[in-house]
């Protein structure tokens, strides 16, 4: 083991999708990066820099071509670049390609141009780095993805599934993004899995771009579905004359507040009506569709790799490597989106998130309502370092204000209200020398 790596402190980021067609080029966390890169430039630690893959948005351009697009970031983002010439003065800062920006692998002048910031660019799949007498794998992971994954790795011209749905939907929603009657659009890069594309089109649609007094009409009825449909069940009975008790009770009940009860019963009414009359509808359409979906299964259509598994992959892949480098404790990987450490036989599986926005789903509780998607922010860094215990992994937050009372309407904060999404990132965890020792011995 090299005895720099005794007291090396890893730092790692990844998944910052900087630039890309219009609206995708504004990076939202710029000021925090900058800031996290000064804070380095500065430190007395031995430490690296890793940046564990999509670094940058390549795929989202879409009017330029190969190392091109090196000079559209360098032009558009001035004060970054100067500040990773700055900070790789200090401590080295590595750059490794992830699915987004795998160009960076496929043209060689990539890694000059690179060089020139004091940044350097390993055109590799995944790198290690030693860590007291341990080792952490690190790699994006979109080469276990079937959706992302780079079948020839280096090649400019490889176009996985992902790249045509970066292409043709992500760039596409930057050009568009300021259309609409927020700039809202953009945000599409947040949409993970992106199986939740149709529902986040929907509630964006409901609670921003539909006019506000067709959605606060249509929010009573839609609240009170729940209850018309029941209603709508007990006023069939009364009607057939099987049970009329809770109608009749009903009706009695709003009379003691005359014009009020009067209006309350109207409105009832009006939301029987039209839960009945949806009642009517959704049950033959709730049969077609159920067939509709057998005929689908029988083709295996809901059984192909167009929805990846955003764990299990992972899992594999480092038991893998944890069994054939027993020296290597820590499998350090990022695409997903969603940090989180995980303790698996031989290590830990640590993923880095994204310093993206990140949309948490919020389904309604009543009604029929479109869910909300709460935003936030968690900028995560990943401090990996030798320790008298071992290997310790801490996540530090750079702190950035919650985005949603600028980007959640009225309605979207009062029906998310003590339902906000909890955004802690994980507990500090420790990797034993004892684990190494056993592992080792196992394999001998």
């Amino acid at each position: 083991m090299d005895t720099d790596s005794d007291d090396r402190v890893y730092y790692v980021i990844s998944d910052l999708h900087i630039g890309g067609d219009e609206q995708l080029e504004h990076v939202e966390f710029l000021e925090e990066l900058l800031a996290f890169l000064e804070r380095l430039e500065t430190t007395d630690e031995n430490a690296e820099l890793i940046v564990n893959g999509d670094a940058f948005g390549l795929w989202e351009f879409t009017t330029v071509e190969g190392v091109e697009k090196f000079d559209v970031l360098e032009r558009t983002y001035p004060e970054l670049f100067e500040q990773l010439r700055a900070t790789g003065e200090n401590v080295p800062i590595t750059l490794l390609p992830g699915n987004h920006d795998h160009e960076l692998a496929a043209y060689d002048e990539y890694a000059d141009r690179f060089a020139e910031y004091n940044v350097e660019l390993i055109q590799e799949k995944w790198i290690s780095r030693e860590v007291g007498q341990q080792a952490i794998h690190f790699e994006h992971g979109h080469q276990h993805d079937a959706n992302n994954r780079i079948e020839d790795w280096g090649n400019p011209h490889a176009t996985p599934l992902g790249y045509y749905y970066n292409t043709l939907v992500t760039s596409r929603a930057g050009q568009l993004s300021d259309r609409g009657r927020y700039n809202w659009l953009k945000d599409v890069q947040a949409v993970t899995p992106t199986e939740r594309m149709p529902v986040w089109l929907l509630s964006k649609y409901f609670y921003r771009e539909m006019n506000p007094m067709l959605r606060y009409s249509m929010v009573p009825f839609l609240l009170l579905f729940n209850v018309s449909v029941v209603l709508a069940v007990l006023a069939g009975l009364d009607l057939a004359g099987i049970w009329s008790a809770p109608v009749d009770q009903t009706e009695a009940f709003l009379g003691q507040f005359g014009r009020a009860g009067t209006a309350a019963w109207f409105f009832l009414a009006l939301n029987v009506a039209i839960g009945g009359l949806l009642l009517l509808i959704g049950v033959p359409l709730y049969f077609i569709r159920r067939d509709i979906r057998k005929t689908v299964d029988r083709f295996g259509v809901f059984e192909t790799e167009l929805t990846v598994d955003p764990q299990e992959p992972y899992e594999e892949a480092a038991r893998e490597i944890f069994s054939e480098q027993p020296a290597t404790t820590i499998y350090c990987y990022g695409h997903t989106h969603r940090p989180g450490v995980r303790e698996i036989e031989g290590g830990l599986l640590v993923n880095t998130g994204t310093w993206l926005k990140r949309l948490h789903r919020r389904s309604g509780v009543i009604g029929i309502l479109p869910p909300v998607f709460y935003p936030s922010y968690q900028l995560p860094v990943v401090r990996i370092a030798a320790e008298p215990e071992g290997v310790a992994v801490e996540y530090e937050r750079m702190a950035k204000p919650s985005p949603a009372t600028e980007e959640l309407t009225r309605t979207e904060r009062f029906f998310t209200v003590g339902r906000e999404p909890e955004t802690d990132l994980p507990d500090r965890r420790v990797v034993e020398p004892e684990r190494t020792v056993q592992i080792a011995e196992a394999s001998d």
